[in-house]
C-alpha cells in the first residue's frame, strides 16, 4: 500500500479514497469534490456568497474582471416604468431610475466598483451580455427555460403581488366584441420582441391576422390606442399598474384569459453570461439582503409615485 501511494499522484488519490471508505470517510471526500458554485435543477442560480467583504480576492471570471476594471456594466431597457425609466429632471447616469436601477447601484456598491448603466432596446439587452458588451442585464427579466439554458439567471428578486402571470390588453370599446382568444382570429396582435409574452402569444393564440413584434411596451400602448393593433400581451402586474393611470383609462384586460407561471419560474431575475456562476452567487448575496430588508419594495413605491408624476 505504501509503495502504491508513492508511485504516482493518481494512485495516491485512489489509495486515499479506498482508505477513506474503509474508515467511513467517503462522504467527506465526496463533499470535497462537490462544485463550489452550481445551478439548481431549473438551471438558475439560487446559491449565494458572503458579500460583506466585497468581491473576494480569489474571484475569477467576470467577477474578477469587474474587480480589476473597477466598473460594473449593466444593460437595461429604460422604458419600463416603474421598474426602470428615465427621469428628465436628472442628468447622466442618475437619470436612470426605478427599483431595478437601484438594484444595479446596490450591486456595484457591494462590489466596491463604479456603475455604468447601458441603455438599449429590450431585444438587445441579453445579447449585450452574451457579446461581452455588458456584465449583467437588469431589465425586469422573467425566467424561461430558454433563457436559463443560454444565460445564468439569479434567484428572483421581485414577485408581483397579483401573481397572475401574463394577460392580454384590448381597447375598452372592443370589450363586448373581443371576449375570448377565438375572437382574435381576424385581428392584429402584438408583443414586445424578446419577451416572455411574445412566446405566450405564439403558443396560445394560434389564429390571427397579423402578429407584430415591437421594441418597447410604450410602442404597444401607442399602437393599441391608434388602432394599429387590437390586442397586446403584457405581464399582468404591469398591465394592472397601467390601467390605474390616466393613460390606461381607455384599455381593458381580456377577461378570463391569463397565462400563469409555475412557482420556480416566478420573479424578476438578473442575467449574466452562461458559466459565470461565481458572479451570480455575488448577485444573489445582494438580492438576499434586499429581500430580508424589504428595500426593493420601498424603491418600487417611490418609483411608482415618481412615474405617476411624470405621466408614465
Amino acid at each position: 500500500m505504501v509503495e502504491l501511494i508513492h508511485a504516482s499522484g493518481k494512485l495516491k488519490r485512489a489509495a486515499a479514497l479506498v482508505l477513506a471508505l474503509f474508515l467511513g470517510l467517503g462522504s467527506a471526500l465526496a463533499e470535497e469534490e462537490a462544485p463550489l458554485y452550481q445551478e439548481n435543477e431549473w438551471n438558475f442560480v439560487d446559491g449565494a456568497m458572503d458579500i460583506s467583504g466585497g468581491i473576494p480576492a480569489e474571484a475569477s471570471g467576470v467577477l474578477g474582471d469587474i474587480r480589476d476594471a473597477g466598473v460594473l456594466r449593466v444593460a437595461t431597457e429604460p422604458y419600463f416604468a416603474p421598474q426602470e425609466f428615465i427621469d428628465p429632471a436628472l442628468e447622466g447616469q442618475e437619470s436612470y431610475v426605478g427599483p431595478d436601477m437601484e438594484l444595479a447601484r446596490m450591486i456595484a456598491l457591494r462590489m466596491g466598483v463604479a456603475l455604468e448603466i447601458v441603455p438599449m432596446e429590450f431585444q438587445d439587452v441579453l445579447p449585450a451580455v452574451a457579446g461581452r458588451k455588458c456584465d449583467l442585464a437588469i431589465s425586469a427579466l422573467s425566467f424561461t427555460p430558454g433563457r436559463a439554458s443560454t444565460y445564468e439567471l439569479s434567484k428572483g428578486y421581485y414577485f408581483a403581488e397579483s401573481d397572475a402571470g401574463s394577460g392580454i390588453m384590448i381597447r375598452a370599446e372592443d370589450a363586448e366584441i373581443i371576449t375570448s382568444l377565438e375572437d382574435l382570429k381576424d385581428r392584429n396582435i402584438m408583443a414586445q420582441s424578446g419577451s416572455v409574452q411574445e412566446s405566450l402569444m405564439a403558443e396560445h393564440v394560434p389564429y390571427y391576422r397579423e402578429f407584430r413584434r415591437v421594441s418597447t411596451i410604450n410602442e404597444m400602448y401607442d399602437a393599441l390606442r391608434r388602432g394599429e393593433t387590437d390586442a397586446i400581451a403584457l405581464d399582468s402586474d404591469t398591465a394592472l399598474y397601467y390601467l390605474e393611470t390616466p393613460a390606461g383609462a381607455d384599455f381593458r384586460l381580456l377577461g378570463g384569459v391569463s397565462f400563469p407561471q409555475d412557482e420556480p419560474y416566478r420573479g424578476d431575475r438578473v442575467a449574466g453570461r452562461k458559466g459565470e456562476l461565481e458572479l451570480m452567487y455575488f448577485v444573489n448575496g445582494v438580492i438576499n439582503e434586499l429581500l430580508e430588508s424589504g428595500q426593493y419594495l420601498e424603491w418600487l413605491a417611490q418609483a411608482e409615485k415618481r412615474a405617476e408624476e411624470l405621466g408614465l
